[in-house]
């Protein structure tokens, strides 16, 4: 089952087949684990689904969490645990699946902070994209878009800013189950990747000839295939009149190649949203639907349709 959020609908998709559309509101990102799944919109705080009880169907929790709900994440190491950040950047934690929050302070304190801004609306910044560690309780990642990579080691209590080699924009990050200390990062100023807990970055841009980075994803039994989507600037990835947007992926040291067969010609092609599916398998979310890969990322064909609007902001999968 897979859940897109989209600027105007969330969607659920199970089997090929859009079962749920829920609208009316802003979303922003989605994040799904076993129990349960939850939406983060701009306008309307954070929303919850209880798996298996479609009768209550989302309903908002939180109620004194900010309105602006940017990014959401589960803690792999709680199964009650959740994490969401905001517009402006706060980031809060949940130990009791959402019902009751935290803020972890002292995020804006950093030094850095001052220099932070989003530059559609100059005078504030978001967290974009909030990850957990798989393999070290209590640490996590922080996508400040725009301006920083941050990183707690004790559940927040205190913050280590912009890493070296770290990027500035990042859009999306991600872990990988088997590969301790290996963290992923795609950014609008470039891709990035760490085998240290996101101590040291490294920056393997070859053959990555659009370098405004998206989304990426890791195949979950290789932490060397990796697949991000990227245009040359933020204008090609969000703008539907001036959208060009690519499909990329990259095999150990080899660089970068362009993924594009079966997915929409680029001119016109808004940056998708990505994650893996399996070993082999990715997904890919855009404007017209979802796109699977069952090749690593070699080719794609489109496994469901919608008319939506679009943009796409999240892809979860459960």
């Amino acid at each position: 089952m897979q859940f897109v959020a989209l600027d105007d609908a969330l969607l659920t998709v199970d089997d090929g087949t859009v079962t749920a559309r829920y609208a009316g509101h802003e979303f922003e990102c989605v994040a799904a684990g076993p129990d349960r799944v939850f939406a983060g919109t701009f306008d309307a705080g954070l929303y919850r689904h209880e798996v298996g009880d479609n009768e209550a169907g989302w309903h908002r929790v939180g109620e004194s969490l900010p309105d602006s709900v940017t990014a959401v994440a589960l803690d792999p190491h709680d199964p009650d645990g959740v994490w969401v950040g905001t517009e402006p950047s706060r980031v809060f934690h949940s130990g009791d699946g959402g019902d009751s929050w935290t803020e972890r302070p002292g995020l804006t304190d950093l030094p850095s902070a001052d220099e932070w801004y989003f530059p559609p609306r100059p005078d504030t910044h978001h967290v974009r994209w909030l990850e957990p560690d798989p393999h070290r309780e209590n640490r996590l990642y922080v996508g400040i878009e725009a301006g920083a990579l941050v990183v707690t080691d004790d559940g927040g209590e205190t913050w280590t800013e912009r890493p070296g080699g770290s990027r500035r924009d990042n859009h999306q990050l991600a872990t990988h189950p088997d590969a301790a200390g290996r963290v992923y990062s795609a950014a609008g100023d470039g891709y990035a990747e760490s085998t240290d807990h996101g101590r040291t970055w490294t920056q393997p841009q070859s053959g990555l000839d659009h370098r405004y980075c998206w989304s990426v994803a890791v195949d979950p039994e290789r932490p060397d295939l990796r697949v991000v989507s990227a245009a040359t600037g933020a204008s090609q990835a969000h703008r539907a009149g001036t959208a060009e947007s690519y499909v990329y992926r990259k095999e150990g040291d080899d660089p970068w190649e362009v993924a594009m067969d079966g997915l929409p010609e680029p001119e016109g092609f808004r940056r998708p949203v990505l994650a893996p599916a399996g070993p082999g398998t990715f997904l890919a979310a855009a404007d017209d639907g979802l796109y699977r890969s069952t090749d690593a990322g070699r080719s794609w064909r489109q496994a469901v349709s919608w008319d939506e609007t679009g943009p796409v902001r999240g892809l979860a999968v459960r």
